[in-house]
């Protein structure tokens, strides 16, 4: 997006002392990304200037490389191990605790979605649908590994159980029809199931994205488990397929030509390829133990009884 043009003024002072506000300029927020915890600059040192529905500038957004990408994954790596040992209980109240700080500062993601272009009530119900999704999955933390684990019946002398444990990393496009709501929806259960996340976050809705990830930052969530990049999907969707150290990949468009080439490049590793295109993500059909289920190993354990 190219930046408008500014008249550069000196700021002017009234006989009283005040400033003259209307002859300010404001300073633009830089949206950076989010990986292993801290808040880097693409390495690329590349950013966009994202407009408002009157054309206004309001923000820098950096356009994320192959090699944030990389270093993402590397993150979520070394993250994933401590995250899946883990409790169920500790898992449910970290992601619980984000729910809490983001109903703390949802006027703020309320402001930030509408200068996005969204109504004040249409801003109101992704932020409202946001918190209760983190909610919803922080309640199965403890739960789903019970619901689907099971003891199975064999005709030999042996216990043979079975249980769910978690894939490794998930690299998710997040919906780009819902700037919030739709990253949440991705990423909470992924993490509720003990993986580690690399997101690449709505191109249409890029701010509240970064924005959440300051929330994740001062929350108890440890660093790499949830690593958020901006971009475009045209530069970096097959990335997120193609990585060999990625355990599973999500899609949440419609594009039938990224489906198709991220079904292929998934083959490569044999990692496994979802698709939530059709999803509304403001619906409770957006949320489902089913979906942490997705992103699960199912491992099967015999242990011989008797002489």
């Amino acid at each position: 997006m190219a930046t408008t043009k500014q008249n550069v003024a000196r700021n002017v002072t009234t006989g009283n002392g005040a400033e003259n506000s209307s002859s300010r300029i404001g300073v633009m927020k830089t949206y950076k990304l989010y990986i292993d915890g801290k808040f880097p600059r693409t390495e690329s040192g590349r950013y966009s200037i994202f407009t408002d529905a009157k054309g206004h500038s309001i923000a820098n957004v950096c356009v994320a490389s192959r090699k944030d990408f990389r270093e993402s994954v590397v993150a979520a790596r070394k993250a994933q191990p401590g995250w899946a040992a883990a409790s169920a209980y500790n898992k449910g109240q970290i992601v619980y605790r984000i729910a809490e700080m983001l109903e703390g500062r949802r006027d703020q993601f309320v402001a930030e979605l509408m200068h996005q272009g969204l109504s004040s009530a249409a801003a109101e119900l992704e932020v409202n649908t946001a918190v209760d999704r983190l909610v919803y999955y922080a309640g199965w933390s403890d739960k789903y590994q019970q619901v689907f684990s099971a003891v199975n019946p064999v005709a030999s002398s042996h216990f043979n159980f079975s249980l769910p444990e978690p894939m490794g990393i998930v690299a998710a496009i997040a919906p780009e029809s819902n700037g919030l709501a739709g990253l949440v929806s991705v990423i909470a259960p992924a993490v509720v199931g003990g993986n580690t996340v690399i997101v690449l976050a709505s191109e249409k809705f890029p701010l509240t994205a970064i924005t959440f990830a300051e929330v994740l930052h001062t929350s108890d969530l440890p660093a790499g488990v949830v690593n958020i990049l901006t971009g475009t999907q045209k530069e970096l969707a097959s990335y997120f397929s193609n990585h060999m150290d990625v355990n599973a990949c999500i899609y949440a468009g419609t594009n039938q030509v990224a489906m198709k080439s991220m079904e292929e490049n998934a083959a490569l590793n044999v990692k496994r390829p979802y698709f939530y295109g059709k999803t509304n993500w403001l619906s409770e059909d957006a949320q489902s133990p089913y979906r942490i289920m997705d992103l699960q190993e199912t491992k099967t354990t015999w242990h011989p009884i008797g002489q």
